[in-house]
């Protein structure tokens, strides 16, 4: 089996550091990424996807990236359920960041 993505967008907003409550260091990004083709109206549309980073690739892309940055995703696709307050079940799909690319910053380009 193989669970493996690799994505190239632009961030939609600066990351932020977060901590769990056993202060594990992780950080939300959603990456806006152009599809390769046209609609039916002639226009390109663009997918958000959020991502999830942890510990040093988090730190890695908060210290270098801000909003509209191009990065490079190379991970999983992961899901998760929610428990409604309302008794109903919602899946989420995350993309679990294992490794980053910076492929356009203010800063030098490193790869976490």
């Amino acid at each position: 089996m193989l669970n493996q993505v690799v994505l190239v967008g632009r961030l939609t907003r600066d990351p932020v550091i977060n901590k769990t409550d056993n202060n594990k260091q992780y950080s939300h990004i959603t990456l806006a990424v152009p599809r390769s083709f046209k609609n039916i109206s002639g226009e390109y549309e663009t997918d958000f996807i959020d991502c999830i980073l942890w510990e040093n690739v988090a730190k890695s892309t908060v210290e270098y990236c801000h909003k509209g940055d191009v990065v490079g995703i190379k991970g999983r696709i992961q899901s998760r359920l929610i428990n409604l307050e309302d008794g109903s079940k919602k899946y989420y799909l995350d993309v679990v960041a294992e490794r980053t690319t910076f492929l356009s910053s203010n800063k030098e380009t490193k790869i976490a």
